[in-house]
């Protein structure tokens, strides 16, 4: 991977490996997986179902439900401090403070018999140190700033009296409620109007600019990645297969299966007759994972190699690696 500056990068994943064992055998939900986030940028998790994005997520804070997962090998390391060797009071410390996430359903992320009011005071006593009074002010404050009409009314409401957009406002709140230096969205915008997505994306991102907080989003949106993200990690079986800034992967994808996802995406520009290309089968079981390239037996490209190595991530251009043995010629002439 890149070579950057240690005052540069806030998470830095080095060969992250966590692992479900359950009756059908050891499940590797993401086995070798290396990246970095620097302060302030706006990162991508990119992939299918099940390709390990979310559980990747979690093991940065620790999160993994033991049994049946287990964080098995790796680095996690956070502002200079490896979080797997962190103490659990030192975990309690950062979960919130330093690194907080908005879940994927806030239904179900939030406490149905606590108000919102609450909900979000208690991170700023615990974090902050606050008194009911200036946490009270600092939660309306918060509620302001993601949109909440009428903040000091609904403050007192529970969460079953908001919509599930209204109710990912406050899961946004509650993150940013301690200027955290980064913040984790796991699927941000899931079964919520586009209308409301568009509204959750831009207060996020006008967030990340005020207070410099890096943000990793995990999504399948393709949308999503070209309009807010400044640089794409695309996962497949529990491993990286290609990673470059957002406009250098969109204009020239060099993993076959970052350009399956890309040419399943509808354009404006192209013909309504033309069929969207899809990509062939189906991911594979993670406890019975084929020998080699994971991507392997849906792979237009795949070459004998491919059934025997995995092929390791190497660099193709500034800030472009790809894990791939297909020649780049190759994959650019199929794109013209």
């Amino acid at each position: 991977m890149a070579t950057l500056a240690k005052d540069e990068i806030i998470l830095e994943m080095k060969n992250l490996r966590t692992y479900f064992y359950t009756q059908e055998g050891e499940l590797k939900a993401v086995d070798g997986l290396s990246y970095y986030v620097r302060k302030g940028e706006s990162v991508g998790l990119v992939g299918e179902s099940a390709c390990g994005k979310s559980v990747s997520a979690l093991s940065i804070l620790r999160l993994i439900p033991y049994p049946p997962g287990i964080i098995v090998g790796g680095e996690i390391i956070f502002q200079g401090k490896d979080l797997l060797k962190s103490t659990e009071e030192e975990m309690r410390h950062i979960r919130g403070n330093s690194i907080a996430m908005v879940f994927q359903e806030p239904t179900t992320s939030l406490n149905p018999v606590l108000t919102v009011r609450r909900q979000i005071s208690e991170t700023l006593e615990l974090h902050r140190h606050m008194n009911k009074e200036e946490s009270f002010q600092e939660t309306i404050r918060l509620l302001k700033l993601v949109g909440i009409p009428d903040a000091e009314r609904r403050a007192n409401d529970y969460p079953f009296q908001f919509s599930g957009g209204m109710q990912q406002r406050i899961m946004i709140a509650m993150g940013l409620s301690c200027n955290p230096a980064l913040l984790i969205c796991d699927e941000p915008t899931t079964a919520l109007d586009v209308t409301v997505q568009a509204q959750l994306l831009e207060i996020i991102d006008d967030l990340r600019a005020k207070f410099g907080t890096a943000v990793i989003t995990i999504t399948h949106n393709l949308g999503i990645v070209a309009r807010y993200v400044d640089r794409v990690n695309v996962m497949y079986a529990g491993r990286m297969v290609e990673t470059a800034r957002t406009e250098d992967l969109y204009a020239n994808p060099l993993h076959p299966y970052t350009m399956g996802l890309l040419a399943s995406v509808p354009r404006l520009d192209v013909s309504r007759k033309k069929s969207l290309r899809v990509i062939k089968g189906l991911p594979p079981n993670l406890s019975r994972l084929p020998p080699g390239c994971a991507f392997q037996p849906r792979c237009d490209y795949a070459m004998p190699i491919c059934e025997k190595e995995y092929p390791p991530l190497e660099k193709v251009g500034e800030e472009h690696y790809r894990a791939c043995f297909a020649e780049v010629s190759k994959l650019q002439k199929q794109q013209k």
